[in-house]
């Protein structure tokens, strides 16, 4: 990711509702989510929401596609990377142990891990 690209997603996150967008798309994962329930759960109309989604399209930050009558939006987890390892690229000037722990809280664990960790508790 260049510093265009980068400034682009920035500016597209820069706003409530669509930095709440691409946080519910990511908790989504990759199958996505309806327009009308993205904007059901944002809690703004249709119209609204279409705007919005335009705009984080426009900046790579989601995707689209059509299923039936509906549009599914789904978040683009190879620019979110991008725009980690942007952030990230040449960290605390040779020191990892800095880093390593940020890079560790930005990752989710397994599902199969979860599930397992319920099932001992």
């Amino acid at each position: 990711m260049d510093q265009r690209q980068a400034i682009s997603a920035f500016g597209a996150l820069a706003q409530d509702t669509r930095l709440a967008i691409v946080r519910m798309l990511v908790k989504a994962g990759p199958l996505g989510l309806a327009a009308g329930l993205i904007a059901e759960r944002a809690g703004v109309a249709a119209s609204n929401v279409s705007f919005h989604l335009k705009d984080l399209e426009h900046a790579g930050l989601v995707n689209s596609r059509r299923e039936a009558r509906s549009i599914i939006y789904s978040a683009d987890f190879e620019t979110l990377r991008g725009l980690i390892a942007f952030l990230m690229k040449d960290c605390c000037s040779g020191h990892p142990e800095i880093c390593t722990p940020a890079l560790a809280d930005t990752c989710c664990t397994p599902a199969s891990t979860k599930k397992r960790k319920k099932e001992h508790a």
